[in-house]
């Protein structure tokens, strides 16, 4: 990132990293040896004056078990006119029942693949085991 001017954005950033890296209890020697720099490097990072990689902070993300959005959210696009990027809107969750789409792929690939005596003996079993996992 050498040579990019920072501004406001990382300064507010910075801000955030040395909240979340305080709240978890980390200093900034233990930052610093995760990303392989000096303490005073990271410091430079949490006061703005230099710009962080999407790396260090996804290390960061990681070492204060923090989402990336974390500290990105909220954080002011450098031009209000920009279009939005495609991570401006929070992302969906795949499905809001995980196993609905993978029970439909089995129950798909159980009908095309087991004859109707093979499906009445597998659905037998699985009946046995729910009662079994309910006693």
């Amino acid at each position: 990132m050498a040579g990019q001017k920072t501004d406001e954005r990382d300064v507010l950033l910075g801000r955030r990293i040395a909240e979340q890296r305080k709240r978890s209890k980390l200093t900034q020697r233990a930052v610093a040896d995760s990303f392989g720099m000096s303490a005073a490097q990271l410091q430079k990072y949490e006061k703005g004056v230099n710009r962080i990689s999407a790396i260090h902070l996804a290390i960061l993300s990681r070492l204060t078990n923090t989402p990336v959005s974390e500290f990105l959210d909220g954080i002011p696009h450098p031009d209000p006119e920009t279009e939005r990027g495609f991570s401006d809107n929070g992302q969906q969750p795949y499905a809001a029942d995980p196993w609905a789409d993978l029970a439909r792929a089995f129950a798909r690939q159980f009908v095309e693949t087991f004859s109707e005596e093979q499906r009445r003996e597998l659905s037998a079993a699985v009946e046995t085991l729910s009662r079994e996992l309910k006693a």
